[in-house]
């Protein structure tokens, strides 16, 4: 009797995206996809998106409906994930925590920290038309290219001033705050900015303890800390005021005068105490205001070591020490420390 020999089946064989895939293959392909599928077993109702977690899809389904939960404390921001928040806080507070192993330089995001990263690898891809520079993400570029055309996207909702990176409107709300995050090493003292162009600049103010002052005025031997310093001081010498009021015309030699000017006419009060709600003008007008609440003295005498919060005070009192009145009444021939 002929008993045939049932033939082995072959394996089947199919290309697919260039690679050979055997039956074996195949299945396991189909239980990672199962996996994956169970993975993400929860479903969004409305665009069918599909999540790993009821918490992740919570969140997403936030997008749809526009709910923002987390509200920022320190501003009127609100966020849809307490993930969010916390990334935002980091602006606020001046926090960091991701750093470059490479040049140690700190970001208070991981992506900001990535896009650093590039500068290092030498990979910068994307180049301004306008000026040739290189960066190596295309928001990086994008970024760039808003100080060729003036676009200022970031709006501070306390004041009317925008800002073209997202960092610059964190720094600036801190002058709405009163939040200093950064600290002198050498005197204590606290301020808002590390390095952002401004007055509360911890970056300028250690400089003033070295005593190092490069740019110097050809015209009266004075010296001072930045660049910008000097280009206000010249405009003493040149009477050069080139920022004029649009309701009055009065030229100003800075833009902070210009605008500290305006309000004169607005009545505007961006600064506000989150203490008692009372507002103010100035922001220092509001730090002056801050130290009835906090107690704090910063002015000391250094004849007797009083504190006084507010400078103007100190210098009247120095004159009890050395007996000097320069407020001369004429009617009655009296002298007085101070004219009020």
């Amino acid at each position: 009797m002929n008993v045939t020999k049932e033939e082995p089946e072959p394996v089947q064989i199919k290309e697919e995206h260039g690679d050979l895939w055997s039956n074996e293959d195949e299945e396991q392909l189909v239980v990672k996809q199962e996996a994956d599928t169970f993975k993400k077993s929860f479903l969004c109702g409305l665009c069918g998106k599909g999540f790993s977690t009821k918490g992740n899809l919570n969140i997403h389904i936030r997008t749809h409906t526009g709910e923002k939960p987390y509200a920022c404390g320190m501003c009127d921001k609100s966020f849809s994930c307490s993930s969010h928040l916390a990334r935002h806080m980091r602006m606020h507070r001046g926090e960091k925590p991701f750093s470059c192993p490479t040049c140690a330089k700190a970001f208070s995001n991981r992506r900001s920290l990535s896009i650093h990263m590039g500068s290092h690898t030498g990979n910068m891809p994307y180049t301004c038309k306008m000026c040739e520079k290189s960066y190596s993400f295309c928001s990086s570029l994008a970024y760039h290219m808003r100080t060729h055309f003036g676009d200022k996207p970031y709006a501070c909702e306390m004041c009317d001033k925008s800002f073209s990176v997202v960092s610059h409107l964190a720094g600036h709300m801190r002058t709405h705050t009163g939040v200093k995050p950064f600290s002198c090493p050498t005197c204590a003292k606290r301020f808002s900015h590390k390095g952002f162009s401004g007055k509360n600049n911890l970056s300028k103010h250690i400089k003033t303890h070295t005593g190092w002052k490069p740019h110097c005025c050809e015209m009266c031997d004075k010296s001072f800390i930045s660049g910008s310093d000097l280009a206000h001081h010249m405009r003493m010498h040149t009477g050069e005021k080139p920022f004029s009021c649009p309701t009055c015309a009065k030229g100003f030699s800075t833009k902070g005068n210009l605008s500290r000017h305006i309000r004169t006419h607005t009545g505007d009060k961006p600064y506000y105490c989150k203490v008692c709600n009372k507002s103010f003008s100035f922001g220092s007008y509001l730090a002056v205001h801050m130290r009835t609440h906090t107690g704090e003295k910063p002015f000391s005498c250094p004849s007797c070591a009083q504190g006084f919060s507010i400078k103007s005070n100190l210098s009247k009192h120095i004159r009890t020490h050395i007996g000097r009145k320069p407020h001369h009444c004429e009617m009655f021939d009296k002298s007085f420390i101070s004219g009020s």
